[in-house]
């Protein structure tokens, strides 16, 4: 099966590894991310491509120039990108898991057990 980022135009999954990177705190708000170039040269990608993925996070209100330096998380992105994923999770996941689950008769107190069985397992 097709990975889901694979299916995105380059410019996409480019904005979305920095939004990555800001959320794992690689990037903190304040900071400055990585430059046009950098990426260009480590994925041998045109820095038009890359730029147009910059300026997505520009437009979106992830990032700012500060002209003659680089690119910067802005404050508060975090929280905005926490709040996105958040809802892109209900939508693409929970909703999938709650068609499953009702097509399996699992009542609403036996899948919160399932979730806290792995979520357990998985924070061992």
């Amino acid at each position: 099966m097709e990975n889901f980022m694979d299916s995105l135009p380059i410019y996409v999954r480019i904005a979305e590894g920095i939004k990555d990177h800001i959320l794992s705190g690689d990037f903190k708000e304040g900071e400055q991310v990585v430059s046009t170039t950098q990426v260009s040269n480590e994925y041998n990608i045109s820095i038009a491509t890359v730029n147009k993925g910059i300026n997505l996070l520009v437009a979106d209100g992830y990032l700012f120039k500060k002209r003659g330096i680089g690119m910067f998380v802005k404050e508060g992105a975090v929280d905005r990108l926490i709040e996105e994923r958040r809802q892109a999770f209900k939508e693409r996941y929970v909703k999938s898991l709650l068609v499953e689950a009702k097509r399996l008769r699992y009542s609403v107190e036996e899948l919160q057990a399932i979730v806290a069985e792995v979520y357990q397992s998985e924070n061992q």
